[in-house]
Order: structure tokens, then C-alpha cells, then sequence
């Protein structure tokens, strides 16, 4: 509908499209993205769509794709761009990789990035393991069934044959596939096609333990501590082979550019590339995309040992043995940039400008590709212009903020320069939640700028001295997140998020309670989900936690840690964002981001001695239903 200028500049007074999108987030990949322009770069983009063609059409069997590109100018955005499309066909899946938190693990957390990626829903609306799982069984048993379908029929089946039913299906698939050696995998898959067990399945799939009696009821073998690393890569080679024959993998590695380096002294780069190397020679087909900065490639990857045999798998199609370069924007990308941007915008909120790239001047966008700028750069230099005609750039810090801030208007007058990625970040976070949750690292590195935001601070009682790491050995490494300590060293609260069940909330339990060797007065488990009962061992070491330790158990509500995970996402980012730590502290204090924080002061205070009582289920073993009915039912002839 067509409305007065006066509600538009209103609007625009309020909401700011570009403030907080200059670095794209993995939730932006994987969910909403923002607008894209496909002309933009289309080289990059289509040499990938080109490839998963010519390997779903038999023409090839594995590509090696690498973008390089200068900082900000547009690798994720390329990547999101093909995840989005791929996303609307029904002949590949995509993998997503992006964190590369321990290098010297680094085939378990590919594993675990296959099956988090596989969760995410593909072409049929459903995760991707389910249409793998749909797609096993309708070969199996020459049926067409879709993945919805199964899902609704799976409840009957349980109800009428319990566990027998899977053991069926998985003895159908294996008749069929001799080629696949673990048939743990495939039975891991077709209990994705249960709602009461996709949770676990994809957990087990990931590598990780269930609690025994889950394993058990589900037929799964838990995987041993010691082999766990070796076997990682084997399994995540077989799931990837199993899907391939229904689908291209399209595996993509992301955000590359890190410092970090393995005990082998290789930088995430080039631990990645002889990853992908591995992976080029031994998978049935793939495409396999990595995006890099160009020095990365210059300094790193040439520099591996036997760089040629990588390098030729890493560009595979490439005449010249060079990646793909994205190219800086001239004036015509900038004009079409802004108004897609523009357009979604309006659209979204139901207005109609006077033009379409209101309130922006479409010379002096043009002017702004003579400098051959990256679209981080463009969209920053929006964020900050995008401002009523006529209102003075300088005067845009006295512009009021809008009454739907998330977390309340401003006392004073000035618009922080944190608040619009705050913003943007919060609704990030709040779309994707659910996975979030289960980042137990990420809720750690929160809570632990959250904490040190409040050195000097009184908080329950509690002087906060310092937010100290705890020195541990590598055995150790990982369980306990930090130490808070009062400003007499009285007070030495070890903390730690715990999300995982099996033999690892038992572990993190037994280092908790070694008060004496982590120097610790309280132990505080951070946890939003209950422990099983018959985990005996980790029930046990909670009960020396709680009544004989003095230590607590704090229930990790998502409403809580929301804020907390947003403003470390700015935190994160705040070089792309340009903005300084300085800055990120100071809005913290002005919010009271931290102080104020439900979860901050319930680690803080006097514990209680017992288990929270606001706690989910997703930790226990969920129980066949005996009776369902569905309207799509058919005989497994069992």
C-alpha cells in the first residue's frame, strides 16, 4: 500500500536494515538469509551449480572447488547464495563446516559437522537424514514413499513391533548395499525417521555417546573413548558415500583464515586442505568447496608438503590450478545491492518509497564503486547513511530508538554504537536457538565475557576479582570452562556447561568436584537438561556436587543466555563491526547486560544444595508408544 513519506522516514528513523549484517552469521546460511543479488559474483556461484551437475550427471565424481577473496567482500555471502539454492532441489544436500574449535580432532568434528548439517531441513521441507532415510527404504523395498509420510507411519510400526521394525528395515537396506561394512550407520539413519528418536540418532551419528540404556533400546553401540578420533573420519566417509547415492554432497569449508594451529604445527588451513585431500581421494562423489583469503592460499597451502598433489585437488577444474577470485563491486552491483536490500525492506514492513533506492541517492551510490569497494564495506557505509532526506548524517546520534528494543528504550538521548548489531545479533540468536542450546562451548565463552564484564563488580555477595582458565592437562581440557575469583581468592567458583549426556556429563561432574586440584571452593554445573536416572556413575558424583561440596547445579534457561550469547557475538565480531572492546564493555554496564542477568546471579549466589526443578527432558530415554494411529499405515511383512 502506498503511504505518506512522513511514515517512511518514521520507519526508517526506527529500523535500520544494513545495522548489524556486515558479517554473516552460519544461522544465516543454514536459515533467513539476506537479500542476494545472484549476478553479483555469479562466476563463483554457477563453477559450483556447474559441478554438482556434471557429478549428479556422471561426468565427474568429485570436484575440488577454492574461492579466494580480499576480507568483506563476500565469501559467506557466496556460500549462503548456494546453500539457499541447492536448498530448492531435490538432488544434493549440503555440509557446512565453520568451527574448528580443537585442530588435533579434526575428524570428529567433521563428523560431527556431516550430522548437524544433516539436520537441517532440505528440498522436502524434512531434516536431510530423513530424506537419506526415506530414500533407503523406498530402494530397499520398491516403495515411493515420501520422508513425511514415513514419519507418520513410523509411531504404528513401533507401536506393533517395537525395535523389530528397525532391525527390519536396516537388514532390507543392507541386502541391497553390501558395499556398506557398519550397519550401526544405517540403523543410526532410519531411526531419524522417528520423532521420539531423531534427537538421538543424530547424536549418535555425531560420534557421540548416548546414555547406555538409550543405546541399548535403540541397538547402538556406544563408540570407545580411545578410538573415537580414528573411527570419526571412517564413519563420516560412509555416511557420505551412503547419501551420494541419493544425493551430491556439497562439502563446504568456511571461515578458514584462523591463527590456530594443530600440535603438527598446521594452521587450520592446512589441516583442512589435506582434509579435503583425504576426502577428494576416497569419496564415491562430492563436491568439495573451500574459501579462503588469497594469502591464506599464497602462505599456507602452497606451502603444505606435497602442495602440487593438493593443490590439484583443491581447484580440480581449474585449466590454470588457481581457485575462483570474487571480484570488488563496481557501480552497477552497488546499485543492485542496495536495492534488493531496499526492496525486502520495504516490502517486509509494507510500505512503498518515492523510489526505490530511498532514501539513498543513486549517483553518489554509483560514485561509491569507483573505489572498488567489498559489500562489507557497502553495506557498513549504508548502515550508517541510512537516514530520512534531509536529516544531517551528524545528527542521526540524537535520533530517538524505537519502543520494540528488545531489551528497553535508552535512558539517554544517544544511540549506542553497539545497539544496532546487538539487535541484529539478538534476532539471530533468538531465530536459532534450539541449536545454539546444544553449543555448549559457545554458552561458555558467553558466560565467561558476561563474567568479565563484571571484574570489580559485587554480584551476590561475591567480589569478582578475576575470570581465570583453568590450567588443566589435555586429558582434562574442556571440562571446566573457567574459575571466578573474589577479590580475597575466598571465593573460587569453577564453572562449567555441561549439555551432553553419556559418560561426558559424569567426567565433567568428577572434574567439578575435585575441589582441591582445580583449586576451586564451589563447583556450579551449567545445564538446562535433566541427568538420566539410571546413569549411575554421573548421578552419583552430582549427589557429592550438591550435598557434600556445596556446590550447585544452575538450570541454563534460554531466555537467559539469549542476551548473553548475542552481545559475545558482537564481542566476537567487533573488528568487521569496527567497533571496540571498550565499547562492547560499556554497553554491557549500560544494560546491565550481565549484572541484572538471572543466570549471571544464580551461579553467583548461595547454592541451594538441590537439582533445579525447571529442567527438560531431552536427557532421558523416551519410551516406544504403544498405540498411535496414523493415516498412512502400511504392513512391513516382519
Amino acid at each position: 500500500m502506498t503511504v505518506t513519506t512522513s511514515t517512511i522516514d518514521d520507519l526508517i528513523r526506527n529500523q535500520n536494515p544494513f545495522a548489524g549484517h556486515i558479517v554473516v552469521r552460519p544461522q544465516q546460511i543454514w536459515g533467513k538469509s539476506f537479500p542476494d543479488v545472484p549476478s553479483i559474483n555469479a562466476h563463483a556461484s554457477n563453477a559450483v551449480f556447474d559441478a554438482v551437475d556434471k557429478v549428479r550427471k556422471g561426468k565427474r565424481e568429485t570436484v575440488g572447488i577454492t574461492i579466494t577473496a580480499e576480507k568483506g567482500l563476500g565469501k559467506s555471502h557466496i556460500i549462503s547464495r548456494i546453500r539457499h539454492r541447492l536448498q530448492t532441489e531435490d538432488g544434493s544436500l549440503f555440509i557446512y563446516m565453520s568451527k574448528y574449535d580443537n585442530l588435533n580432532q579434526i575428524n570428529s568434528l567433521f563428523l560431527q559437522s556431516v550430522a548437524s548439517s544433516l539436520r537441517a531441513f532440505g528440498s522436502q521441507k524434512v531434516m536431510q537424514w530423513q530424506e537419506i532415510a526415506a530414500a533407503l527404504i523406498n530402494e530397499a523395498k520398491q516403495w515411493e514413499y515420501t520422508p513425511q509420510q514415513y514419519i507418520n507411519m513410523y509411531p504404528g510400526w513401533l507401536s506393533q513391533h517395537s525395535t523389530k521394525a528397525i532391525v527390519h528395515l536396516t537388514e532390507s537396506v543392507l541386502k541391497i548395499k553390501p558395499e556398506i561394512t557398519n550397519p550401526y550407520i544405517v540403523k543410526a539413519i532410519l531411526w531419524t525417521l522417528s520423532s521420539a528418536h531423531i534427537n538421538y540418532a543424530s547424536y549418535w551419528l555425531s560420534g557421540l555417546e548416548l546414555a547406555q540404556s538409550q543405546a541399548e533400546a535403540m541397538g547402538l553401540p556406544n563408540p570407545k573413548s580411545e578410538d573415537r578420533e580414528a573411527e570419526a573420519l571412517s564413519t563420516a566417509r560412509q555416511i557420505l558415500d551412503i547419501t551420494s547415492n541419493y544425493r551430491v554432497p556439497v562439502i563446504c569449508f568456511d571461515e578458514l583464515d584462523i591463527a590456530d594451529a594443530a600440535d603438527n604445527g598446521f594452521l587450520a588451513a592446512q589441516v583442512i586442505a589435506n582434509l579435503v585431500k583425504d576426502l577428494y581421494n576416497s569419496l564415491k562423489q562430492s563436491v568439495l568447496l573451500l574459501a579462503m583469503y588469497p594469502r591464506t592460499w599464497e602462505d599456507q597451502i602452497k606451502a603444505l608438503p606435497e602442495a602440487e598433489a593438493v593443490i590439484d585437488r583443491l581447484v580440480s577444474d581449474q585449466a590454470d590450478r588457481q581457485p575462483i577470485k570474487l571480484s570488488f563491486l563496481n557501480s552497477d552491483d552497488i546499485v543492485a545491492l542496495v536495492s534488493q536490500w531496499l526492496q525486502d525492506f520495504y516490502e517486509e514492513h509494507q510500505q512503498t518509497p518515492p523510489h526505490p533506492l530511498y532514501p539513498f541517492n543513486e549517483t553518489k551510490l554509483r560514485e561509491l564503486g569507483k573505489s572498488r569497494p567489498t559489500v562489507r564495506s557497502v553495506l557498513k557505509w549504508c548502515a550508517e547513511n541510512f537516514i530520512p532526506n534531509g536529516t544531517n548524517v551528524d545528527d542521526t546520534a540524537k535520533v530517538k530508538t524505537s519502543n520494540t528494543d528488545p531489551i528497553g528504550t535508552w535512558t539517554s538521548t544517544t544511540i549506542h554504537p553497539v545497539k544496532p548489531y546487538f539487535n541484529s545479533e539478538l534476532a539471530n540468536v533468538d531465530a536459532s536457538i534450539d541449536s545454539l542450546m546444544e553449543e555448549q562451548e559457545t554458552m561458555g565463552n558467553a558466560l565467561w565475557l558476561a563474567f568479565n564484564s563484571l571484574i570489580g563488580e559485587t554480584v551476590e555477595g561475591v567480589t569478582i576479582e578475576d575470570i581465570e582458565e583453568i590450567k588443566a592437562s589435555a586429558a582434562d581440557d574442556g571440562y571446566i570452562d573457567f574459575r571466578i575469583v573474589d577479590k580475597n581468592r575466598k571465593v573460587r567458583i569453577g564453572v562449567t556447561v555441561v549439555q551432553q549426556d553419556g559418560k561426558f556429563i559424569g567426567a565433567a561432574l568428577n572434574r567439578l568436584i575435585d575441589y582441591r586440584r582445580f583449586d576451586l571452593t564451589r563447583g556450579c554445573l551449567v545445564r538446562s537438561k535433566k541427568i538420566n536416572p539410571g546413569a549411575g556413575l554421573a548421578r552419583e558424583r552430582l549427589r557429592i556436587l550438591l550435598k557434600e561440596k556445596g556446590g550447585e547445579w544452575v538450570s541454563l534457561q534460554s531466555q537467559d543466555i539469549k542476551p548473553l550469547l548475542a552481545i559475545y557475538f558482537v564481542w566476537y565480531n567487533k573488528d568487521s563491526y569496527e567497533l571496540t572492546e571498550e565499547e562492547v564493555f560499556d554497553f554491557i554496564e549500560q544494560k546491565q547486560l550481565a549484572i541484572n542477568n538471572p543466570l549471571i546471579r544464580e551461579i553467583l549466589s548461595d547454592p541451594s544444595g538441590q537439582e533445579p526443578t525447571n529442567l527438560t527432558d531431552d536427557g532421558l530415554p523416551i519410551s516406544i508408544p504403544r498405540s498411535v494411529a496414523t493415516a498412512d499405515n502400511i504392513d512391513l511383512n516382519l
